[in-house]
């Protein structure tokens, strides 16, 4: 997997808006393949808070510099993870995280079902 894989996360408003996100927080990244709307959709879920948005998969919601759901879902395993690195009102710009730092992750927080679902 790239080391610099950036995501935009999207439909902040039809859920809990931008005030849930914090620069440095970790999001749940879980591929939807039933989706209705988009066989490459990923959502996004906030550890209390639970589904937060959606990775951007239209050229008119990708943030210019990160890349859209149809360009990293082959990248990502089912549950995966990100790092929140910017926080605007209608979006969230993700660092999709590398199996090598989910693996720290999940190390690091055992006992934390959020974290530690199963990955290739």
């Amino acid at each position: 997997m790239d080391d610099n894989m950036y995501a935009t996360i999207v439909g902040l408003n039809n859920y809990e808006g931008s005030k849930v996100f914090k620069i440095g927080s970790i999001v749940r990244l879980v591929k939807e393949p039933e989706n209705d709307y988009d066989l490459e959709a990923i959502a996004c879920e906030s550890k209390y808070v639970g589904k937060t948005g959606y990775i951007a998969n239209s050229a008119k919601t990708v943030t210019k510099g990160t890349m859209s759901a149809g360009r990293i879902y082959d990248k990502i395993d089912d549950i995966s993870f990100c790092e929140v690195k910017f926080v605007s009102n209608d979006s969230v710009i993700a660092k999709v995280l590398t199996y090598e730092q989910i693996k720290e992750l999940q190390d690091a927080n055992q006992e934390d079902d959020f974290y530690n679902s199963e990955i290739d």
